[in-house]
């Protein structure tokens, strides 16, 4: 794997052991675009890699130092996620930029090929568990949807990245109307920010349920919610243990 180094200014030092990896969409027209703003000392925003279309890596941040890019955002309570995740920045126009017709944009096969190898790497190299793959979403339910719902969660998860229980299996999926009333707690368990249940529903479905983001509590989104809360509660402590 190849990484090309293109240095950015927008860092500091980390106060906290990396624990997370997060993956974001670019939004932006072009790579181009996305790489001369995060190394604009006045754009003060950065992150540690970014994979172009083709699957070139361009590192702007060494992994040791805290890039800016999760923002103001939370993780199983936890705060201050710059110090604690390594960022990739994928190109991709997002909703902002979509391809014609108005569909968004795919992730070519290149692309997340290199994203695999990467995370793969990154993970392993900071013992990151299966759960603490997660999307800029995830972390910011409020403000942000990148990387998509287009985003191959399932993909990743078959290369040993990430977890993606199988739709309705599980004990979890036996769902009954009294589960409503542990929303809350399977979102928190999960590690979402409960403090706006609407904006945290759409995040999970955004990432699990990517056909169906309504923010709603309906029988479908209950029993993902509870079987993903599950795998989660079960999911490794160490690393992911990536494929070959």
């Amino acid at each position: 794997m190849e990484i090309e180094d293109t240095p950015s200014p927008n860092f500091d030092d980390r106060k906290h052991p990396v624990t997370l990896l997060v993956l974001h969409y670019t939004g932006m027209e072009s790579g181009e675009a996305a790489l001369t703003r995060m190394r604009d000392p006045e754009a003060k925003v950065s992150a540690h890699y970014m994979v172009w279309e083709d699957g070139r890596i361009a590192r702007l941040v060494a992994e040791n130092d805290r890039a800016w890019h999760a923002g103001v955002s939370t993780w199983q309570s936890l705060e201050d996620l710059n110090s604690r995740s390594v960022g990739i920045e994928i190109v991709n126009g997002g909703h902002d930029y979509p391809a014609p017709g108005g569909a968004l944009p795919p992730y070519p096969d290149a692309q997340i090929t290199a994203v695999i190898a990467l995370a793969r790497e990154i993970m392993a190299h900071h013992d990151i568990p299966a759960t603490g793959l997660v999307a800029h979403s995830d972390i910011a339910p409020a403000r942000k949807i990148d990387p998509g719902e287009h985003f191959p969660w399932q993909r990743l998860a078959e290369a040993g990245l990430g977890l993606w229980p199988p739709v309705e299996t599980g004990s979890a999926c036996v769902w009954s109307g009294g589960d409503a009333s542990r929303l809350n707690a399977h979102l928190a368990q999960i590690g979402y920010d409960t403090s706006d249940i609407p904006a945290a529903l759409r995040a999970f479905q955004r990432r699990w349920m990517p056909t169906a983001i309504t923010g709603l509590a309906d029988a479908d989104t209950l029993r993902r919610l509870a079987q993903i809360a599950e795998a989660y509660a079960l999911g490794p402590v160490g690393s992911s243990s990536p494929q070959a």
